[in-house]
């Protein structure tokens, strides 16, 4: 049930008039009715993973009111470790196994060692990554004494299985989420319009952009061999607007479609193609993916407290973005994305002071203030597209194939069939610099236009969508 079909479409219209309508005045029945339809649509996509779903939230809320409950250190921990050793153990079986298994024969095969290459083939559970992070952000926010547990079950479950994020997050918290289940809920018809307005850009975002850059990518990509430099380093640029306009434009579906209903989630995405320097891309890059690292991880390795020894501090953003790129995929192409991106991060640990010369994201109005902007939003997009081709590739060898086209000596060649694609990027790109210009928290806000211009713009957006929507992809995010 892809969220830009018509079966969403009728399933949330029937969700949107039971929960006004017949629910609004009992939050409990609002709560079930959440509940039901997460369910509901998870099992769409395959029934029988939902038990896991539901055995995970049981044990987390199971292990977070025990955790509260108990005083002792040793009881506490076991508590915690039950939590992280359930979750990570699911995630482990049905996204690691395979991988480690394989890597393990190659080794062997590669040490002079034959062994059968006969693995059991697991079908991955679709939104496990999502929704195991954050069950367990809840027990270990527990353990922090930073969380009170949940005192209602249904609450529980509802906010484990919401379904506007449950595929694809964001990622939520739940000191920010799961309050809001117990907070009576009314229709609020502004709230309703933002919303919707999101949910528009969404899918303009995704249709539009993404799946028609797809098309492109799959074409340069898949017979890389035949294609000059200069297309290939343009396929690794469609991917990166394609990879954006599919996961924020499904992230701000999922805000959307939850603001009508009544709740806020974090916000994903930051205009992140705009960032200045690595540090500043990764605060505005699927943020709640990113500060979960941060808060669980990086901060973890160094105990919970500030990192005095500049190596101490080189290793655990290496660690932390070499186990982001596997939680990305079971493959070593993601690994190396991911510590590629640690890599980026040394310059900054080794000159502190290098961060202090950027300015506001905003570009200033003087010559010299334009070109500082221009090359460090240049330079920050090249050490990103870098880095993507081992995040677009089957395996290691296709990207160091790829690495090679692209420095070929046709690097010069013209673009030639892609120019539509292109201007339609350049549309894009300029419409999302106007509203970080404007410093709009949420995408389309143009409540205040006036009412002509406004209705342009939506009538305008969906004959758009209409005439794109021919190629239905699912979120490249849903694979993960």
């Amino acid at each position: 049930m892809l969220y830009h079909n018509l079966e969403f479409g009728f399933f949330y219209l029937s969700i949107f008039f039971l929960y006004w309508y017949a629910t609004q005045r009992h939050l409990r029945w609002q709560n079930l009715l959440i509940l039901a339809s997460s369910y509901f649509f998870y099992g769409w996509w395959d029934w029988r993973f939902l038990g896991l779903i539901i055995f995970s939230s049981l044990v987390d809320y199971l292990a977070g009111r025990q955790i509260a409950a108990a005083t002792a250190p040793r009881t506490r921990k076991g508590w915690l470790l039950l939590s992280l050793v359930v979750n990570l153990g699911l995630l482990g079986v049905f996204k690691y196994y395979g991988f480690f298994v394989d890597s393990f024969i190659d080794l062997f095969r590669a040490l002079g060692y034959e062994m059968s290459d006969r693995t059991l083939q697991i079908i991955l559970p679709v939104g496990i990554s999502f929704y195991t992070f954050q069950t367990l952000s809840y027990s270990i926010d527990i353990y922090r004494g930073r969380l009170q547990p949940a005192r209602d079950i249904v609450a529980f479950l509802a906010f484990v299985s919401f379904f506007p994020q449950l595929i694809a997050g964001p990622i939520e918290r739940a000191s920010n989420l799961l309050p809001q289940f117990y907070k009576a809920r009314r229709f609020d018809l502004e709230e309703a319009k933002d919303g919707l307005r999101q949910v528009l850009w969404g899918l303009f975002k995704k249709v539009v952009v993404a799946d028609n850059l797809g098309a492109q990518v799959d074409l340069i990509v898949n017979h890389h061999e035949s294609w000059w430099g200069s297309v290939l380093v343009l396929g690794v640029v469609f991917f990166a607007f394609q990879l954006y306009g599919d996961f924020s434009g499904y992230s701000d579906i999922a805000i959307g479609t939850a603001r009508i209903l009544g709740f806020r989630l974090m916000r994903n995405f930051n205009y992140p193609y705009f960032a200045r320097d690595i540090m500043d891309f990764w605060r505005r890059w699927h943020i709640s993916l990113t500060t979960w690292f941060r808060d669980y991880v990086f901060l973890s390795l160094s105990g919970g407290k500030a990192e005095t020894s500049k190596w101490r501090l080189i290793r655990n953003y290496i660690l932390t973005f070499t186990i982001s790129g596997l939680w990305h995929g079971a493959s070593w192409n993601f690994v190396a994305w991911g510590f590629l991106h640690g890599l980026y991060h040394i310059p900054y640990v080794l000159f502190p002071n290098l961060r202090s010369r950027i300015q506001d994201t905003r570009p200033p109005f003087t010559l010299r203030g334009t070109f500082k902007a221009t090359w460090q939003i240049g330079l920050t997009a090249f050490l990103n597209l870098f880095a993507l081709v081992f995040f677009m590739t089957q395996d290691l060898k296709h990207a160091m194939s790829y690495y090679a086209g692209m420095l070929s000596t046709s690097l010069l060649w013209t673009f030639g069939r892609f120019s539509t694609s292109l201007v339609w990027l350049v549309v894009f790109v300029a419409v999302e610099w106007g509203q970080m210009y404007r410093k709009k928290v949420y995408p389309l806000q143009i409540g205040d236009w006036p009412v002509v211009l406004r209705w342009g713009v939506y009538y305008g957006l969906l004959l758009v969508f209409l005439y794109f929507n021919y190629d239905r992809r699912a979120f490249i995010y849903f694979q993960f």
